[in-house]
């Protein structure tokens, strides 16, 4: 496994801790997002990404930040010991949500990140600079969607289409066989497509993705 590509994202405020977002891409296929670049007491340092830890009210079980003092939906005063300890004593507020399991690994991504941290900085100096850092607002929707497994190949008779279905039973009054159930949207017009089969050598979803 391999660091193949680092963004940057600079943070503009002076005199802050917080230096730099940033995401690393793994062999060109896994990317991992909000890292951070903290300035710490020996340089700079990655802090992996976290999310805050909460506790749940004893009124009313509603989850609450660990520094809340009141509960945010019933207004309960909340114990000021209820955060969990790390090794030092200190209380812990975060949890890293993705981060590495071994210190060979913690290395390569520092060195990596921290190499791009300050050459991302020789870069911003230049005019025109962008950031290549891509925040949240990215639009998968954009992105080519692949159609379901069940509609890849297109089938010669509804039979066909839905094998698991017993097509004998046709009426809704025959309690013999259940009845079959169609997963689409009603077409114009209001019919129930619930109870109906589809017609003639259409294939089963035929129309339901547009081409």
């Amino acid at each position: 496994m391999e660091i193949t590509e680092v963004r940057i994202k600079l943070m503009e405020e002076p005199g802050e801790r917080l230096k730099a977002f940033c995401s690393i891409t793994f062999d060109n296929c896994f990317v991992v997002r909000d890292l951070k670049i903290i300035d710490g007491s020996n340089g700079p340092f990655v802090a992996m990404p976290s999310r805050k830890l909460t506790s749940h009210c004893p009124g009313c079980g509603t989850k609450n930040h660990l520094r809340a003092m009141y509960c945010n939906q019933c207004g309960k005063r909340l114990s000021d010991a209820r955060a969990p300890k790390d090794a030092d004593g200190r209380a812990k507020l975060y949890a890293d949500i993705a981060h590495p399991i071994n210190s060979y690994c913690r290395e390569m991504i520092q060195e990596c990140v921290i190499s791009e941290y300050y050459e991302e900085i020789e870069r911003a100096k230049q005019p025109g600079y962008v950031s290549r850092y891509d925040d949240f607002d990215f639009e998968y929707s954009d992105a080519p969607r692949s159609r379901p497994a069940r509609f890849d190949q297109p089938h010669s008779s509804p039979a066909a289409a839905a094998p698991h279905m017993d097509t004998k039973h046709s009426s809704t009054n025959d309690k013999a066989g259940p009845k079959p159930h169609y997963h689409s949207p009603p077409p114009a017009g209001g019919a129930d497509v619930t109870t109906s089969r589809p017609t003639g050598g259409e294939a089963f979803g035929a129309g339901i993705f547009p081409e």
